[in-house]
């Protein structure tokens, strides 16, 4: 029998999540198999992928019908239908959890996107969702805007476990370490254990490329040097981002701050490749889990790229490979004009404003099945 190449991930330290949630694959057994059979440890959701889930299938219809019969209203109804979904996933999950004495086996739970700009109505509604699932590894995701900083830090110093999302940039992946160390001094200076406090760094990779490299195809039509530079430096901003990430990493949690936190039982936040499906059809299905193996690190991907990999995936250490050569390519992108902060400050406007929207296309969706269910027959 072919040896799978995702056990393989799990024996060099690295953590494959599944970036996809859908009803009928928890029902069917589905997850089941591919948590035992493919070393799934964990699950990630988005306003998305339940748009996807709910409005584009059936699974959820009679969920939908009995609800409304109730005479819910529709949020109440979309975050019974997501805490459902998140509940039955954390169960699967619990196995996982236990395992690694809570250092894997999460599934994650979005906080509304209309709340990505507010930060006490993200820290309420995270509490709510928090004690609504009531489930010790799930994670409710925070976006990583200035104003999710203060509600990350001030949610980790409640002991919620929580995944940063919408990250994009270096610089703001550093205040993002800095609002979780903050929030377990908080948790230490409350007398609180720190051995359960779990949180995630979730950076987004393919986007990156989707926004520079078209900056870069411009470059390329001219000719000389400038155009060699864009060439070299084609397809490879996310994954020297990631790489310079993962060395920020180290060098924050082997600080003597983080050291004193250690000692009352925290962990590190780990970093975690999101948005890993590769949107370039020249670019190899697998580009964004090959590059970027390494231990300590999540890697959660759509079920296209955990089914590619499966079939030909190559696992061996790669992150702290070429790390000079990405210092300097992240370094050559200003002196063509490409300024990875503003690039990155964009992705995480339209990140926001993409599950705003999903968020709204979802509540219509539901709305019209409610509808349905309440039309009299003739």
């Amino acid at each position: 029998m072919k040896n799978n190449p995702l056990l393989d991930l799990e024996a060099l330290g690295q953590s494959i999540w599944m970036d996809f949630i859908r009803r009928e694959m928890i029902a069917s057994g589905e997850l089941q198999r591919l948590i035992i059979e493919d070393g799934v440890s964990g699950v990630t959701s988005n306003p998305s992928i339940f748009e996807k889930a709910i409005a584009e299938t059936h699974d959820y219809d009679d969920s939908i019908r009995a609800l409304t019969l109730k005479e819910m209203a529709s949020n109440d109804v979309y975050e019974t239908l997501t805490i459902e979904d998140i509940q039955g996933v954390a169960d699967l999950l619990h196995p996982a959890y236990a395992r690694t004495g809570g250092r894997d086996g999460f599934v994650s739970l979005e906080v509304s996107p209309k709340l990505a700009h507010d930060t006490p109505g993200t820290i309420a509604e995270a509490r709510r969702l928090w004690s609504r699932v009531g489930r010790p590894n799930v994670m409710i995701k925070v976006p990583a805007t200035k104003a999710g900083l203060p509600a990350i830090r001030q949610l980790i110093g409640e002991g919620l476990n929580i995944n940063i999302t919408l990250l994009f940039g270096l610089p703001r992946y550093r205040e993002v370490a800095e609002a979780y160390l903050s929030g377990l001094e908080i948790l230490a200076a409350r007398k609180k254990p720190l051995d359960q406090a779990a949180s995630v760094a979730s950076f987004f990779l393919s986007r990156i490329d989707v926004l520079i490299d078209p900056l870069l195809e411009q470059k390329m039509k001219s000719s000389g040097p400038q155009a060699e530079l864009a060439e070299r430096l084609h397809g490879q901003s996310a994954i020297a981002s990631a790489k310079i990430a993962y060395q920020m990493y180290q060098e924050i949690f082997s600080s003597e701050r983080y050291k004193k936190l250690a000692d009352l039982g925290a962990r590190p936040q780990k970093l975690l490749w999101a948005s890993t499906s590769t949107k370039n059809p020249a670019y190899t299905d697998t580009k964004y889990v090959e590059a970027l193996i390494g231990p300590d690190t999540i890697d959660t991907v759509p079920l296209e790229t955990l089914n590619a990999y499966r079939d030909h995936g190559h696992p061996e250490i790669s992150l702290d490979r070429n790390v000079v050569q990405a210092r300097q390519a992240l370094d050559s992108l200003a002196g063509l004009g490409i300024s990875l902060d503003a690039v990155t400050q964009q992705l995480e406007d339209e990140g926001v404003a993409k599950f705003s929207t999903a968020f709204d296309r979802l509540m219509d969706a539901l709305e019209s099945k409610m509808a349905a269910v309440t039309v009299p027959f003739h």
